[in-house]
């Protein structure tokens, strides 16, 4: 299959552009900040819109400021090291999901502070719509033909306009079903049974981090860093192994902790 031919810039005004990247991450917070406050409006919710709109605007700080950190000190801290200032120059690209998620986690605990909402309260909320923002962001990859698989024979290999003359593996569509559709379906059917306070947010962190793990087997390793363990794993493996032994780790400990409250 050829890429189809989608221009990266989504409106151009004069010398201002918008990319379909930047629109995917707006289509994820405006998604999030309409459920969230669906859910608020509910009666015994506990919250005001306000503070929905406060904590949208927390975690979309969070989700820049960790992304760009994270995708420095992860994946790229030499270069960084040699030129600091490549830092402030977004425009070249460049964020990552797990630098992301600790800038979300600390956008939660200030938010949680100032509001007197619990963390893991805060966190079961966000952990819902996580994965829209995941698959819209991945769609965006897509888009902008990065990030792409290896080389592949599959019959829905596509040809990327910069990733050579062999088919490779649509990675940013697997991460979109399994890192958006699925873990979307999941937390939303799991929410249904009123699980503890602080499930639903471990069951994010596992399940992505497990996710995350398997397509990257057909992800293409970053070029700079190549397999970082083992000669087979790569950085976003090695970051997200972690991630789903922390989240097994909080799952158990919010349902003991369940358990023995409700045995009192």
């Amino acid at each position: 299959m050829q890429f189809p031919n989608i221009d990266p810039v989504a409106i151009s005004l004069g010398p201002v552009q918008i990319h379909w990247y930047g629109l995917m991450y707006m289509v994820g917070f405006i998604a999030a900040w309409w459920l969230i406050r669906r859910w608020a409006l509910k009666a015994n919710s506990g919250w005001t819109l306000q503070q929905v709109d406060d904590l949208i605007f927390y975690c979309a700080l969070g989700v820049v400021l960790g992304g760009r950190f994270g995708y420095i000190f992860f994946y790229n801290f030499d270069t960084f090291l040699q030129d600091p200032l490549m830092i402030l120059r977004v425009w070249e690209g460049g964020m990552s999901f797990h630098g992301g998620i600790l800038g979300v986690a600390a956008a939660m605990y200030l938010f949680a502070r100032q509001t007197g909402h619990a963390f893991l309260e805060v966190a079961d909320r966000v952990a819902v719509v996580t994965p829209i923002g995941l698959g819209a962001g991945r769609i965006g990859n897509f888009i902008n033909s990065e990030l792409w698989g290896r080389t592949t024979d599959v019959p829905w290999g596509v040809v990327f306009p910069n990733g050579g003359a062999l088919p490779r593996h649509p990675s940013q569509l697997y991460e979109f079903a399994l890192e958006g559709v699925v873990l979307f379906v999941c937390l939303a059917l799991y929410s249904r049974f009123k699980p503890p306070v602080g499930a639903l947010a471990a069951t994010l962190v596992l399940l992505y981090g497990a996710f995350r793990f398997i397509v990257e087997f057909f992800r293409m390793p970053d070029q700079h860093l190549g397999f970082v363990a083992f000669g087979w794993m790569t950085k976003g493996q090695l970051l997200s192994l972690p991630m789903v032994g922390i989240g097994l780790l909080v799952l158990m400990w919010v349902y003991q902790r369940n358990r023995s409250t409700a045995e009192v």
